[in-house]
């Protein structure tokens, strides 16, 4: 267990929803951040399809925290 934790923030999207675009940029960091401790969703927005006013995409800005490791 580390004492120290570094947090980034990372934009994740997706055409399902905001949960989802949440998972997607949790499982992207995964593939290079171990650790993962914790997740903050700082913003969501969505882009809206003019011709039918619905969502079509949902954004989520989520801060990512993990542990600092020590070689």
């Amino acid at each position: 267990m580390t004492d120290v934790a570094k947090i980034i923030e990372i934009v994740g999207s997706s055409a399902q929803g905001w949960e989802e675009a949440v998972q997607v940029a949790l499982n992207e960091a995964g593939k290079t951040i171990k650790g993962i401790t914790g997740v903050e969703v700082i913003d969501m927005t969505g882009k809206v399809d003019p011709s039918t006013g619905k969502i079509n995409l949902y954004k989520v800005a989520v801060k990512i925290a993990f542990g600092v490791q020590h070689s």
